[in-house]
């Protein structure tokens, strides 16, 4: 990629909106030193965010807040020091992992089912949606066939369902999100074919991928992928976000040198 596409194509991911230095700072680490022993040093941690043009005093502010919130931890190493995920955060990445690195080529699962509670107040949306179900109705409520229901619900099992069921379920503010993204990420892929990266732009355009792609894809209710309309955009988003992902393969910490 030249410097010049390159420059423009940070710029348009940045465009996007939702990028709260904090919230950036919780995908570099997610995206980057998820395992147990990964640690980001300051000066490289800083490097990436000057890359995102992230100034440094709103990286001191991120750290402060995320050290605060229990989702990193830091020790000094000499005159350096060492970020890292604590355990709670580590497990909460793992988990959202799972849907923002997902196989788009997966075979898609035509079953599903409906759940109706005893009574609205018998779980929260929160709690039913960790089992793996998004509210269709007040105590009614819909997922996939291995997902897995409270005790004392009525439980029917689901086959060919009609279109209007995933429109329902797919807010408007969703679809807008994903018209967003769709244009930028093949401006992203078409910018992609020309010229070389070193390791920190790599890890940038990385990390703004997948900040952009997963603020959209955790809001979005966990479907069967059979019920989502042909030629979805968020589908077509999710392929891109794999394509990309893949041309820019994830560099070591270590070799994340800043300039």
């Amino acid at each position: 990629m030249t410097p010049e596409k390159y420059s423009q194509t940070k710029a348009s991911l940045l465009e996007l909106g939702g990028q709260r230095v904090w919230s950036l700072m919780v995908t570099i680490f997610g995206d980057l030193a998820q395992a147990q022993d990964n640690l980001i040093d300051g000066p490289t941690l800083s490097a990436i965010m000057n890359e995102m043009d992230v100034r440094p005093e709103a990286v001191r502010v991120a750290l402060h807040r995320l050290r605060n919130d229990g989702w990193i931890m830091s020790q000094k190493q000499g005159r350096t020091r060492l970020h890292a995920l604590t355990p709670k955060s580590r497990a909460e990445s793992l988990t959202a992992s799972a849907r923002i690195y997902a196989n788009p080529a997966l075979p898609k699962n035509a079953n599903w089912q409906l759940v109706i509670l005893e009574t609205s107040a018998s779980h929260s949306r929160e709690k039913m949606a960790k089992r793996g179900f998004v509210a269709l109705l007040p105590r009614v409520y819909f997922g996939e066939a291995d997902a897995n229901p409270p005790l004392n619900a009525l439980t029917i099992q689901g086959g060919q369902a009609p279109e209007w069921l995933a429109r329902q379920l797919l807010s408007q503010s969703l679809e807008d999100d994903y018209n967003a993204l769709l244009p930028v990420l093949e401006t992203v892929a078409q910018n992609l074919r020309e010229g070389t990266l070193d390791s920190l732009q790599v890890a940038a355009l990385r990390c703004l991928i997948v900040h952009n792609w997963r603020r959209i894809v955790l809001r979005q209710p966990h479907l069967p992928a059979s019920l989502l309309p042909e030629n979805w955009v968020g589908y077509r988003c999710h392929v891109l976000v794999d394509q990309l992902l893949a041309q820019l393969p994830r560099p070591a910490i270590a070799d994340i040198l800043p300039n």
